[in-house]
């Protein structure tokens, strides 16, 4: 049908002048109709109308399926869908369908990129005004909605009552897969994409595609270099809010995430959650090959490739090949020397985070790995497994060459550069070159002059461990090792 009525300002088009009239009205910012009660003004009698029953407690539109009542029959209708399951509003670009024309006017902005409310503040764009108006509290330390229980404060009254649903335990939205309660219904129809595989939000640059829109959000500013985020203590940047603050607590040590069955805390909730698996046991990520698992994805996606004799990432200084980038530059550290994380008890330095954080426990006398034969102690797993054995003599890992047996794959790995003569470890000082990285830590020694092992008696310092303990028995009587003859 023709639309003969053109508004001036912005060039919309209309079948009747009265409708002419009325769009107008959002240019000029005239309402005519105004409420009675609350002096509130519309542009439209018909939405002056509906805002009326607000002010009443009548809810004359009955659901016959629930009995929930509705102050209009659209209201009504909208709610009889629940029951029914129809949705008859369809996205063009894609199969979702929706309940009310409203749902799918805002799920569009997904596709076309449309961020109508804008914040005054920031600028930051928002598909919802009610998201915009969530936002502009975190522009402000206003906490005005209190918890009974805990005293918490939040700065929505829909975050107090999810909140609220931790002390009663209530799980009000359940999935009818595993049972998992939540929350809020979005979380459950979020959650929910786990057991379908849907990935209804794609990237337009990649094609990967994310369960929820945020994840979606995140991942596009990984196909830009801008790290607008910056630190205040060392001027790293980041590429969200939300990661320079995770960041921050790396300055401030602090770590508002606490273990309920230990006293460990964590600087992140996804950490927290990780960890407590340690309690439950719980493994919830599975190997399809052999069955094992694992307490995160990370953890899985590395085992995988133990399936594998694929080693895609090479180094570029000796050319030797690993199954991830993270191994690869881990290993590059013993070529650049490179060892950026320091002991806060003593002046060694580590080249991983990992081998920092077992070392401190030299200092701290923890030793977290009992062994269930003996009670005897240990402070990395990795020792208590090889540990074990002792007590069954097993030697399972046999060399191909000479068929000596060895208790772990790392004492055969080493043991086989015997046969093929191979030192990958070379001193940066010299030429000369060692099978293990422990050896060439030693060595290097001689040229830096380190002496990390001190006589408690004389102060006589030492490279290694063994030759002080050698010499500890030089200020003694003891004569332990006694001829036959």
């Amino acid at each position: 049908m023709e639309k003969p009525w053109k508004c001036g300002d912005c060039g919309k088009r209309y079948r009747a002048p009265c409708d002419l009239e009325i769009h107008r009205r959002s240019h000029t910012g005239e309402r005519p109709f105004t409420c009675s009660v609350c002096g509130k003004g519309y542009i439209q009698l018909s939405h002056l109308l509906r805002h009326k029953v607000t002010h009443s407690n009548e809810r004359p539109f009955k659901c016959s399926d629930c009995g929930s009542g509705f102050k209009r029959a659209a209201d009504l209708r909208e709610h009889e869908r629940i029951h029914t399951e129809e949705r008859p509003f369809s996205c063009s670009h894609c199969t979702k369908t929706f309940r009310t024309s409203s749902n799918l006017r805002q799920h569009q902005r997904v596709h076309t990129g449309e961020r109508p409310f804008t914040c005054s503040v920031c600028g930051k764009g928002f598909t919802q005004l009610s998201s915009l108006l969530k936002h502009k509290v975190t522009h402000t330390q206003e906490r005005p909605f209190k918890c009974p229980d805990c005293g918490r404060g939040f700065k929505s009254s829909g975050e107090l009552m999810s909140h609220k649903r931790f002390h009663t335990a209530e799980g009000l939205f359940t999935c009818s897969v595993c049972g998992k309660g939540f929350n809020r219904s979005s979380h459950l129809q979020t959650h929910q994409r786990v057991h379908t595989g849907e990935r209804p939000f794609t990237c337009s640059a990649c094609g990967k595609g994310f369960t929820q829109s945020s994840h979606l959000q995140n991942h596009k500013v990984t196909h830009s270099n801008e790290r607008p985020f910056k630190c205040s203590d060392c001027g790293r940047g980041f590429k969200s809010a939300a990661d320079l603050m995770i960041h921050q607590r790396i300055h401030t040590e602090e770590r508002p995430f606490s273990c309920s069955h230990c006293t460990k805390r964590f600087k992140t909730s996804s950490n927290l959650r990780v960890h407590q698996r340690v309690h439950t046991g719980k493994r919830p990520f599975t190997c399809s090959v052999c069955g094992k698992g694992f307490t995160q994805s990370s953890g899985l996606t590395t085992h995988k490739v133990t399936h594998s004799n694929e080693r895609p990432f090479k180094c570029s200084d000796c050319g030797r090949g690993f199954k991830s980038a993270a191994d690869l530059m881990i290993h590059q550290r013993i070529h650049s020397e490179e060892r950026p994380f320091s002991c806060s008890h003593c002046t060694k330095r580590f080249k991983s985070s990992s081998n920092l954080w077992k070392h401190q426990r030299v200092h701290t006398g923890e030793k977290p790995f009992p062994c269930s034969v003996c009670g005897k102690g240990f402070t990395q797993l990795s020792s208590l497994l090889k540990h074990k054995s002792t007590h069954t003599q097993e030697r399972p890992f046999q060399c191909t060459d000479c068929g000596t047996g060895f208790e772990s794959s790392q004492e055969l790995l080493i043991h086989q550069r015997v046969h093929t003569e191979e030192r990958p470890f070379s001193c940066s000082h010299c030429t000369k070159r060692f099978k293990r990285s422990s050896t060439l830590w030693i060595h290097q020694r001689v040229h830096t002059g380190e002496k990390p092992f001190p006589c408690s008696v004389c102060g006589k310092g030492f490279t290694q461990s063994s030759s002080l303990l050698r010499h500890n028995v030089t200020h003694t009587k003891e004569r332990p090792f006694k001829c036959s003859d």
